[in-house]
């Protein structure tokens, strides 16, 4: 396919790996320095990402693309629609279908794609998937931009919010259970019987945070980013009819770690013992 100009909001730690597997795949992929600080720029030099004056330039991009925390995603969204951006609009932020469905309302001259991104940063073959859901030939466009790249794009048949249902969905499963791991240890600890409870765990349920409690500390760096999004998982599933108190307890669990937001010495016992404060 032809090069395109990409505009990406905004290059932290997942953006910032997009942008890099855009980059290799012999794009040009522009961003906005303003108001960004020392460590975004530095991602953003690293992953070969071109800084541009501001929002009003990075609109003239025919692809912009939204990688930014969940509460933030409306917002940077009527920022892009206050320049009358008329491309393709991706938000694979991790927000609830009825936000995505929001962000299409607001975005009345572009076309939105949406996005759920799985897994961490793509950096290796395998391990990262961007499902996409929406009008077919948007979908079409983007799918091709990530062909061959790290981050492999899978299509969800369906409208705007399909994407991050299925997302939302996974994250359920997938980060629950590490906060139901992390409620097992304290509780484990608080009685004496940690270390039982790990030797137990790695015979019945090996490979799990529950038998690898050092699993955890990714999860406390990252909590400041999860809470929120247990709250959009929580809300899609008052949306469909559903029961959504494990979602809100969840969250409510999540922010008592956001003191080690992206915190590279969080070490078990820290996070364990927050919990018990």
């Amino acid at each position: 396919m032809r090069h395109v100009t990409i505009g990406l909001l905004h290059p932290g730690a997942m953006g910032a790996a997009v942008g890099a597997q855009l980059v290799a795949a012999g794009q040009r992929c522009v961003w906005v320095p303003e108001g960004r600080g020392p460590a975004t720029r530095q991602r953003a030099e690293e992953a070969g990402l071109v800084a541009v004056a501001g929002l009003d330039e990075l609109a003239a991009c025919e692809v912009i693309m939204s990688v930014c925390p969940p509460a933030a995603a409306l917002d940077v969204a009527r920022q892009v629609a206050r320049t009358g951006f008329s491309g393709c609009y991706v938000d694979a932020n991790a927000i609830s279908p009825r936000h995505s469905r929001e962000i299409a309302g607001v975005l009345t001259a572009a076309t939105v794609v949406d996005g759920g991104i799985v897994g961490g940063p793509p950096r290796r073959p395998g391990t990262t998937r961007l499902y996409l859901s929406g009008p077919d030939e948007a979908v079409s466009r983007v799918r091709a931009l990530f062909a061959d790249t790290f981050l492999t794009p899978v299509v969800v048949s369906g409208p705007v919010g399909a994407a991050s249902a299925l997302k939302l969905a996974f994250a359920t499963y997938n980060k629950v259970g590490l906060v139901l791991a992390a409620q097992a240890h304290v509780l484990a600890r608080a009685h004496g019987v940690d270390a039982q409870l790990t030797e137990l765990a790695s015979v019945m349920t090996p490979g799990t945070a529950l038998a690898a409690p050092e699993r955890l500390t990714g999860a406390a760096q990252r909590a400041w980013r999860w809470s929120p999004e247990m709250r959009e998982i929580a809300e899609a599933n008052r949306d469909a009819g559903l029961p959504a108190d494990l979602l809100d307890a969840a969250a409510a669990f999540l922010e008592h770690w956001h003191r080690h937001k992206d915190d590279p010495n969080v070490t078990v016992d820290g996070l364990l013992t927050a919990l018990s404060e």
